[in-house]
Parts: structure tokens; sequence; C-alpha cells
């Protein structure tokens, strides 16, 4: 893949295009899968986290480039220089050489398992008491199959996206197309002590004859559409929440019928009927791609615990120190930083608690753009309105896939007396910033929260992010002004503690990176995030490189800068980290030792998070917190286990020299440790914990708190 990368760049070839870079990122996901020191069943996960990536991929930037393709066909890529028409091409070829490297280690797996007494069926070559056993599984589900069958003047019937259709070739040039979004991906029993999965698509595909009883069955495959979801929630300024609501709704219908980016199809079809399909779904022939890896993995949940399938059990510390009715008196005292998944999030879940009970608490306001679909934050909230607090929360419709939660959120926060706005006309509201507003006499305090991941406790479990919390009453007045601004339908202004995007992010992070550049040699940068992209700030980080100045990289995901080049990026580094948790903490440090400025926040390097959102920063001030964040950065500097470094070429490679064990365990041992302490008696609770009166009737918060989920699917 180095190699298109280096044929494809124009101008400067400092920079990679930021589709293939995506791709080299899902490759080093797929790697994992390879890597036989990672659990089996582990392997598995990355390789259905990898097929997931993928999906998204082709609905989300192949959707983009489909559209770009017709609307600006001659329009170049900034950094690489490809049309659209080129980088669809080139993510098709690469695709198709991960592919080989998907269906090697899939095999493997399937081989491992089965040496593990797991045994996926393969019905070309089934036992009869196998078969047996299949053929009651297919006769209990029989009833929720619904062929509908077509002659060849007829159109195919509407394929839904990512769901997986059956699709048998009939005589008389008929074909018979099965959905089967009714019955589960698998099923499983247990002969003489072994495991026996059974993949429902296969099985369906086995016992046609049962279910097209008086049709020719001359061949048939398993396919899946995947669809562009390239569309977009337009004139969000007009009308009120009810109107917002349903014409998101509206957008969610349509993107379902957009037109097909990717065809799949497992199973071995002739010529012929391949081109009929083709014809019948109006896609060319090179996106569509024979597979032989299920589309489902899902049955991974359903394999027991074997000593040594899974990785050791990592559970995210709840106990930090502190308890219900002590977070505000630490945090008058102490900025508290929560390291997830190493901690939980439920201090901060208490901290709404706290804040709801406290009568000096006049207001909560909070940003959401994912939450779980059973979600204690939103209960927390939720009880908080119910106590009498003013709670505003600012709720960002337009999260990609999570649109339908977030309308069902909506009108539940509402519901609860909580006020709710939505994400701005024009920008995403991507922060994770939340104010809580104390009155004591005629003055006003506030207690602070700005996080780099969602308000999720599912993904906070999964995903290593940082959030702090802080009393500092400059970074209180920052998000209270950036709360009345968006309010207002405004973007926030200029702060003074807070970095806040799109409006002035940017330049501060091109300010400092000037500074260090200017210090040459003695100039140190170190910025951890997702991906980057951004020209303004690579050419920045090139000149930064070109005085001398030291810059560590610790990018995950897409990193369009080639490090290592002589002259231009010599003096810069990038690793990425692929491991049992998913890498999704920013931090920004400038300088060091006395000199060292620190942040976090919610946005990365990529010119949307700079540009097109609403993100928000604050700076680590005290020594307990810098010193934490340092110890995240060290770990990853040190990392041999789990991390790649890209060389000049664009390719990535493991570091062999040296010692170092996984920047994710470190860090869970480090954190998993940590204990706070009060420096004064707690006092007593005045009242008890929610939910305890149980004479009640039970309000609605409650209802929240106790596992109340959405319908989303």
């Amino acid at each position: 893949m180095a190699e298109k990368q280096k044929k494809s760049e124009a101008g400067d070839t400092c920079y990679l295009n930021r589709e293939l870079s995506w791709l080299a990122f899902n490759e080093r996901v797929l790697l994992e899968a390879a890597d036989s020191a990672v659990p089996l069943l582990e392997r598995l996960k990355f390789l259905s986290i990898y097929q997931s990536n993928l999906d998204e991929f082709y609905r989300v930037r192949i959707g983009i480039l489909t559209h770009r393709a017709i609307l600006t066909p001659d329009k170049r890529d900034e950094l690489s220089g490809l049309l659209p028409d080129e980088q669809i091409r080139e993510a098709l070829l690469v695709t198709s050489e991960q592919q080989a490297l998907a269906e090697s280690v899939w095999k493997l797996i399937r081989t491992q398992l089965k040496e593990h007494g797991v045994d996926l069926l393969d019905f070309k070559k089934i036992s009869k008491v196998d078969e047996l056993m299949s053929k009651k599984l297919f006769g209990d589900l029989k009833d929720k199959l619904f062929p509908k069958v077509i002659d060849q003047t007829q159109n195919l019937p509407f394929l839904w996206g990512e769901v997986a259709y059956v699709i048998a070739f009939l005589g008389q040039n008929r074909l018979a197309v099965i959905p089967l979004d009714r019955v589960p991906a698998y099923q499983s029993f247990e002969i003489e002590g072994q495991q026996k999965i059974v993949l429902t698509a296969q099985m369906v595909r086995h016992f046609l004859p049962l279910l097209l009883k008086k049709e020719t069955i001359l061949q048939s495959a398993v396919v899946k559409v995947t669809r562009n979801a390239d569309v977009f929630l337009s004139d969000m300024a007009a009308g009120g929440s009810e109107d917002l609501r349903a014409k998101m709704s509206t957008m969610l219908t349509k993107r379902k019928r957009e037109q097909p980016v990717r065809v799949q199809i497992c199973g071995k079809l002739t010529d012929s009927a391949r081109a009929q399909l083709l014809k019948k779904l109006r896609v060319p022939e090179r996106a569509v791609f024979n597979v032989t890896v299920p589309f489902d993995l899902s049955f991974r949940s359903c394999i027991g615990g074997a000593e040594g399938l899974r990785y050791p059990e990592r559970k995210p510390v709840r106990e930090i120190g502190l308890k219900k009715g002590e977070y505000f008196r630490y945090i008058e005292k102490h900025d508290l930083l929560l390291s997830f998944p190493f901690q939980s999030m439920l201090p901060f879940v208490d901290l709404i608690y706290e804040a709801a009970d406290d009568p000096e608490v006049i207001s909560i306001k909070i940003t959401l753009y994912r939450m779980s679909a059973s979600s204690k934050i939103a209960a927390a909230l939720a009880y908080a309105a119910d106590r009498g607090k003013d709670v505003l929360c600012l709720l960002e419709l337009r999260a990609r896939f999570d649109e339908q939660n977030n309308i069902d959120y909506s009108e539940l926060l509402e519901d609860a007396g909580c006020r709710v706005i939505y994400g701005l006309p024009q920008f995403k509201v991507h922060s994770k910033l939340c104010v809580i507003t104390r009155q004591r006499g005629g003055n006003l305090s506030y207690i602070t929260q700005v996080g780099t991941g969602n308000y999720n406790e599912v993904t906070g479990e999964q995903y290593t992010d940082l959030s702090l919390i802080t009393a500092d009453n400059a970074a209180g007045l920052d998000g209270e002004a950036a709360f009345a601004s968006m309010s207002a339908g405004l973007l926030p202004e200029t702060a003074q503690t807070l970095w806040i995007a799109p409006l002035h992010f940017k330049d501060r992070v091109l300010e400092l990176l000037e500074r260090e550049r200017l210090k040459g040699s003695a100039g140190r940068v170190a910025i951890k995030v997702n991906s980057m992209n951004n020209p303004e700030i690579m050419e920045e980080l090139i000149r930064c490189s070109q005085a001398g100045v030291r810059v560590e990289l610790f990018i995950r995901g897409i990193c369009c800068l080639r490090p290592g080049i002589p002259g231009k990026t010599e003096n810069i580094s990038v690793k990425s980290v692929v491991g049992r948790w998913l890498e999704h903490s920013r931090i920004y440090r400038f300088g060091e030792g006395e000199e060292e400025r620190l942040f976090i926040g919610s946005g990365d390097l990529l010119t949307r998070n700079l540009d097109h959102r609403v993100e928000a920063f604050i700076e680590l001030r005290t020594p307990d917190t810098r010193e934490q964040v340092d110890m995240i950065l060290d770990c990853l500097r040190r990392d041999r286990e789990k991390s790649r470094t890209m060389q000049p070429d664009g390719r990535y490679v493991r570091e062999e020299d040296g010692e170092g064990t996984s920047s994710q365990e470190a860090l869970y041992q480090y954190f998993s440790k940590r204990r706070l302490t009060l420096e004064e008696e707690p006092r007593e609770e005045a009242e008890p914990a929610p939910g305890e009166d149980s004479g009640k009737k039970q309000p609605f918060w409650e209802r929240l708190r106790r596992g109340f989920r959405t319908h989303s699917k």
C-alpha cells in the first residue's frame, strides 16, 4: 500500500492520502487478529472490528467520494492530488489486497477454534448427525423466512443495507430472495462435549430445497449490500425541536435507501449469474467482492470462557477513594482526573447526583454526543431536574449512526424536565463539556468537567479517555459563556482558560508550535490524537522539525504526515497503538520542565474538528494531573508490544529493539491502584441515596437509573 501512496502523491511528498491512511489503520486492526500472541477469541474480536470498521468506511468515506465523483469530479485531494474516482479505485484495490489476509486469518481462527472444541459447521462436508441437528434448527426458524420469487423481467426486491440475503437462482431464469433480518445470525448445540455453531445464512443455503420445495435450485449465495450513508440534515435552524426531530427521522429513512457502494457475495456463482445479479443491483463490477469470511461474527459471544482464549479480566476500578457527598469538597481543593477504562465513569455519575442533592447547586449544563442505550448519566440528569435543578442538555442529533438514539433521548430528557437544545446549524457540537453552577450568598462558583470521550458508560469500558473535573472559576466562566452562545445559536467566542474550536483552538495550537520552533533543538512537542490531516498544522510541524524540534506523534488512526524525510520531517516520529482498548484520548503537550503546557480535549487534528466542529480543551495545571498525563505519554513511548512506528514510506512496523510492555497494561496497573483521600472528616449525608425511598411512586429518573432502554437498535 505504501507504494500506491508514493505513486499517487502530488506536490509535497511529505503527505499521504486520508482514505488510504485510514485503510492502513484498519490493516493494523487486522494484524492484531493475525497475531498469535493475542488470545484466540480476542483475535476473532479484532477480525470482527476490522469488518465493522470497513463497513463504516464504505458507508461514509466511499459514500462521500461517490458524491464528489458526481458533483466535483475534477477536484483533486489537496494532500495526495488524487481525483475522487481515483481515490475510490485505490481504496477498492487496497481492500481487495487486505481481503486475502482477512480470509487467511479467518481460516486459521476457524481451525484453532475446532482444536478447542468449537466447530463451525461446514455444510459442504457435514456429518449425518450434525446435518440432522441442523435440520431441526432450520425447521424451528423456517416460518420466519419469507422468500420472494421474481422472473427475469421483474426488478430485484429492495435489499436493505447491512442485511444478509440468501439469493437463489432457479429454473426458468428466475430468482428467489430470502432476507435474514428476522432470524438470528447463528445457533449452537453440543454433541459429546463439542460445541457446534451453525451460521444461519449457510444453513438456509443448505436447506433451500425444504424452503423452495417446488423449485429447481441451480445455485445460491449469501449477499450483503453496503449503501451510501452520506446524507445530511439541512436547514437545522428552521422550526422547533419537534420539527427538527421529524427532519432527522426523514433523513434516516432516506439514508436507508441510498445507492449501493459495495456488494459482498459469499458463495460461488457462475459468471452469467453474477452478471445478472449485478445488473439488477445496478452496481459496477469493481464494487463487488467475493468473500469467505462470514458477514456476522457475533457467535463469539456464545463461546464458553475456556482459560487462555480471552484477555485476563480487567474491570474498571469503581472505588477511587471518595464516597457520595465527598466529591465537591475534594474538587474544591484538588483537580480530579479520571482515566478510562482503567477507572470507572461512575464517579462522574456520582458527582451529578451530588450536584442534584446539593441545595447550593442551581444549574447543570452538559453537551451530549453519544450515550449508551441505558444511560446512567441520563438518569442522573433526569434526577437533578426532578430535584428542581435547571438542567440544560445540548444534544447533538447529528452523531452519525447514533441519530435515532439521540432522538429518543431528546424526548426522554424533555419528559424528565430537562431543557434540551441541539447543535448549531453549520457546526456539530462534539465537545465533552459539563458546567455545574453553585450559588453561595451573592457569589457564583463552578465545577467544570472537560473530557476527551463521550458520556457513555459502555464505551467508557472500551476506550481510553480522560476526564478532568476542576473548581477553577475561570474555566467555569468560559464554560458558562460557551453554553450561553450555543443556546443563542452562536459559536462560542474566544475564551481565556478553555480552548474552544472552531474560532480559536487551531490558532492556539499553531502559536504554541511556533513557540517550540523558536527554541530550535531545545523545543519539544508530544501530541496524542486519533487522526491528523490538517494542512496548516502539518506544515507547522514540518517547520518545527526543520528547526530541530523533537516532535512525537501518537496517532492511532489517520496520519497524513510522513516522518523521517531528510530535510523535512527527520525529527518527527509517528507511533500507532492498537490494543485491547481503543485509544481515544487527545493530549497536547508543548515544551518540557517548567515551560511545559499540557492540554486535553475532545478534538483531533482533522480539518473537520478544527474548522467545522465545536470542541473544548482545558489545560492541566496541577502537578498531580500533569504527572498522570505525562505517565500516559511515557508508557506510549516505551510500548513495544502493541505499537507500530510509521516509516518514511508510510508503512508501519513493529519496533524490535529494546524492551517495553503494553502501554495499556502498564497504565491499568498504574491507575487501578490510585486512591484519593479527603483532608478532613466527611460530612454526614443529609438524605438517602437516590432510589432508596421505596414507599413512593417510582419517578421517571429512577426508571432510567434502573436500566430503562430506548427502542433504538
